[in-house]
């Protein structure tokens, strides 16, 4: 079984993810940091290199996703291919980054892939107001984040919207984290489980 984590930086995807794997025994999988050959191309020039990043994060993703449909285990999975695409890459094709032509044949590359696995059993969406994603950047202090512009966040957030309500046809679950704090009160990590429980199993 495949359960995936989405939501925008800083909405508690990693925590949740940890914290899900503990309580069910599922096994934990978080977004790979493998380095990227065409990282430091990008930076020095967007435009040019934004397709060859973005088809290279693909294509790391999609090897993901098919590791884990050959999985025994209940994988819970930190960040799935489908935010990479309708939420990273759409968002960069927004900005100007990438072409129509590049972007169509990334897509038809993307839905090629998708006929030979299957879509998570379920998907639960972390959705975040942009005043708790900053909170939460600004609580953990990491110093590349700590530049991050308001509007890149919302960006971000308005097409996580589009994503789940618009473009993805698994089963969702969708989790208001504003007034949670799941990692430090057990009561609201509870109520997530229990919606789980009910999602999977029909129970409650």
């Amino acid at each position: 079984m495949h359960i995936a984590i989405a939501g925008n930086i800083g909405s508690g995807k990693t925590t949740l993810t940890r914290m899900l794997a503990n309580h069910y025994g599922w096994q934990p999988r978080f977004e790979a940091v493998d380095y990227n050959p065409y990282l430091e191309d990008y930076y020095k020039d967007i435009g040019r290199w934004s397709f060859a990043l973005e088809v290279y994060f693909l294509k790391e993703r999609f090897r993901d996703l098919i590791a884990i449909s050959k999985s025994r285990e209940t994988i819970v999975q930190d960040r799935s291919i489908f935010e990479g695409v309708y939420v990273f890459t759409a968002n960069n094709k927004a900005m100007g980054y990438l072409s129509d032509r590049d972007f169509d044949t990334y897509m038809e590359l993307f839905r090629l892939m998708l006929t030979t696995v299957r879509l998570p059993e379920l998907m639960i969406y972390l959705r975040s107001s942009i005043t708790h994603l900053v909170e939460n950047i600004q609580k953990r202090g990491r110093e590349y984040e700590q530049t991050m512009q308001i509007e890149y966040l919302q960006n971000l957030n308005d097409r996580y919207e589009e994503f789940i309500f618009k473009h993805y046809e698994g089963r969702t679950l969708v989790v208001d984290v504003d007034n949670l704090d799941f990692e430090n009160r057990p009561s609201d990590f509870a109520k997530i489980a229990d919606r789980i429980d009910a999602e999977l199993y029909g129970l409650f």
